[in-house]
């Protein structure tokens, strides 16, 4: 074994890894990257599928991003946020704001719900931009509504908002979260629009996302709205609604038809919910230029795979459905994959909530030693330079209409229920039979089998349970994205056969 997987064995505790299994072979040790190539110890290429955990945007060793830390480092690489300001972390306030402001075309429509995000407040990582958020809406909730009741937050089924004791008590996965229920407060939840697997949708199983074939009568909207109206009836109104706009990450890459957001976010501002956003994966151009993606199968009639738009390119999820939220969380591709760095977002109106005389100790009471650093701004600064350049809509547009046109060869296997994307994320659900639906168990872990046959092609990635997902870097080939896809394709029939 090489002695730096010796190492790490020996040293290193891993994130959401069973350590019995990790101990048991020689990880990949990864030494080098470039674009969408990732190189290891032994000087094995591989193809870097899922953005190494949903990070990096223009790839690895990107020179723009390397020449715009160099030059920042070459002048200092932190400096305090308490009680300091400095350029870069300025500038990129700056510019998240002016890039969260709705598209041209939408803003007319705009102009009565929701307020302008003005203020960033800087953290570290998703977990924490949540936090900010969630200690933000809570405390403002009681200067402005009075102290009692306690506030509370809605939330959606299956979601996953981090992993501090805040944004875990936001969270809804049983798996992830039961082992902190101790030390977590509680949250409700309403379903979410899993069309696949919705108990409302009428459509029998057709080999095509269920978002383009399902029979229902908007149950998923129906249930928030009930929620909330039960809530407002009770006199304990939801200080908060919390979500990520198109598509649940972690709850098994489960993506929204088009419509249920608008319908769900005004519903909760009606009943007086702050809006928060969590655009920690959603963000920075993910979901999508506004070429449509729905990866119908053979034969749906309503298959409007690559038909192209002329619209600016949205930067982030929300955007695509014209919601302006209270709260706008990001992070993972903030820095372009570089280094950890995360943003919360809101209005002139909560931040001056938190205004006032030094007596009245009015100051927003939280803090990272790294707020605003540095070097991750200036990261920032040239990642959203080169996601505003006209090269770069071009590339993401070709890139998710390649993509949707690609994931069409895995309707032919039997054990592909079904296929999701959204943008430049993709979800493949994988199934006992696509005909009865009938899930693996996680202890089959047929995603990670899938996975691990797809690292011996070369593709590395991860699975959420039964879902596969596809989530390549912006810069990714027509070439590169064709391997992924076959590789995805030849690895499922590998592990779980052809079925009939």
């Amino acid at each position: 074994m090489n002695p730096i997987a010796q190492l790490d064995q020996a040293h290193v505790w891993h994130p959401f890894t069973q350590m019995r299994d990790w101990l048991r072979r020689e990880p990949i040790v990864l030494l080098e990257g470039k674009g969408a190539v990732l190189l290891d110890i032994h000087g094995r290429e591989y193809l870097d599928a899922n953005s190494s955990i949903w990070t990096n945007l223009h790839g690895h060793n990107h020179p723009q991003l390397n020449a715009a830390l160099r030059r920042q480092l070459s002048k200092v690489a932190h400096t305090s946020a308490l009680g300091f300001a400095n350029e870069p972390a300025s500038q990129l306030a700056a510019a998240l704001v002016q890039g969260s402001k709705p598209i041209p075309e939408a803003r007319a429509a705009l102009e009565g719900p929701g307020a302008a995000l003005t203020k960033v407040f800087y953290s570290d990582n998703g977990s924490t931009a949540v936090e900010v958020a969630l200690k933000l809406a809570y405390e403002f909730t009681r200067r402005t509504h009075g102290a009692k009741p306690k506030p509370r937050f809605l939330g959606i089924k299956g979601a996953y908002h981090g992993d501090t004791v805040g944004a875990v008590s936001l969270g809804h996965i049983d798996l992830f979260h039961r082992a902190y229920a101790g030390l977590i407060f509680k949250s409700d939840s309403v379903m979410a629009p899993y069309c696949y697997r919705c108990p409302f949708n009428r459509a029998a199983p057709e080999r095509a996302d269920a978002r383009t074939y399902r029979r229902c009568n908007w149950e998923c909207v129906v249930g928030v709205e009930r929620q909330l109206a039960q809530a407002k009836k009770q006199k304990r109104p939801y200080a908060g609604f919390v979500f990520e706009p198109r598509i649940q990450g972690a709850a098994g890459m489960i993506a929204q038809p088009d419509g249920w957001l608008r319908q769900v976010t005004e519903a909760a501002r009606a009943h007086g919910a702050l809006l928060i956003a969590d655009e920690v994966m959603t963000g920075f151009g993910r979901t999508g230029t506004g070429t449509s993606t729905l990866t119908a199968g053979a034969g749906e009639k309503a298959n409007t795979v690559g038909k192209p738009s002329s619209d600016p390119a949205p930067l982030f999820a929300c955007q695509h459905e014209q919601v302006r939220p209270d709260f706008m969380c990001l992070a993972k591709g903030l820095t372009g994959g570089y280094l950890p760095m995360a943003a919360t977002l809101t209005t002139e109106h909560i931040f001056g909530a938190f205004l006032g005389d030094y007596s009245e100790f009015r100051s927003f009471f939280h803090g990272h030693s790294y707020t605003g650093n540095q070097l991750g701004a200036a990261l920032g600064l040239a990642s959203l330079a080169l996601l505003n350049s006209s090269a770069s809509g071009r590339a993401r547009s070709r890139l998710e209409t390649r993509m949707a046109k690609q994931l069409q060869q895995l309707w032919s296997i039997p054990s592909v229920g079904d296929v999701r994307q959204v943008g430049l994320v993709a979800g493949v659900e994988l199934v006992r039979d696509w005909k009865s639906r009938a899930q693996f168990d996680l202890a089959e872990q047929a995603g990670i089998r899938v996975c691990d046959a797809m690292a011996s092609r070369g593709v590395l990635t991860r699975a959420i349970g039964n879902v596969v997902v596809l989530m390549p870097p912006y810069c990714t080939s027509d070439y590169q994205l064709d391997r992924m896809v076959s590789a995805l394709a030849e690895s499922i029939v590998e592990v779980h056969g052809r079925g009939e």
